[in-house]
């Protein structure tokens, strides 16, 4: 198995993918709320459950590729993250995963009011998926 999991961390909620079996094919799989205070207590628990072998963290980039403010928050999770785990912790580019989320659920007919409670979690799918793409 080479499951893999990808976080969409942010301020208010945290999304979550899984990758099949394969390692191939991301899917949603929840939201993390930030206000719980256990958001890498939770990531590592699903590791745990999971048998996840790698944890893909989205890591915020102004379009021209330089780093923002929310890449130094991304950085800290990250290292914290790593400090932990004993699966490999990768940064990955997250650029524009929020609006192709937002896109992909309306395309699925999903209502701005419905999308909420998604959003997160098809943006960590959106991520985790571009780098099990770059894997293969």
């Amino acid at each position: 198995m080479n499951r893999s999991l990808g976080i969409d961390l942010g301020d208010a909620r945290v999304g979550v993918a899984i990758s099949d079996d394969l390692g191939m094919l991301a899917h949603p799989m929840e939201t993390i709320q930030v206000k719980s205070g256990r958001v890498r207590q939770r990531i590592l628990d699903i590791a745990k459950e999971k048998a996840i072998h790698a944890i893909i963290v989205g890591m915020p980039r102004n379009m021209d590729g330089s780093f923002g403010p929310a890449a130094a928050k991304a950085r800290e999770f990250i290292e914290a993250l790593k400090a932990e785990s004993p699966c490999r912790v990768v940064a990955w580019d997250e650029r524009l995963t929020t609006v192709s989320a937002q896109r992909s659920l309306q395309e699925a007919g999903k209502k701005a009011r419905d999308q909420k409670a998604m959003i997160d979690q098809v943006a960590a799918q959106i991520l985790l998926q571009s780098w099990l793409d770059s894997q293969a």
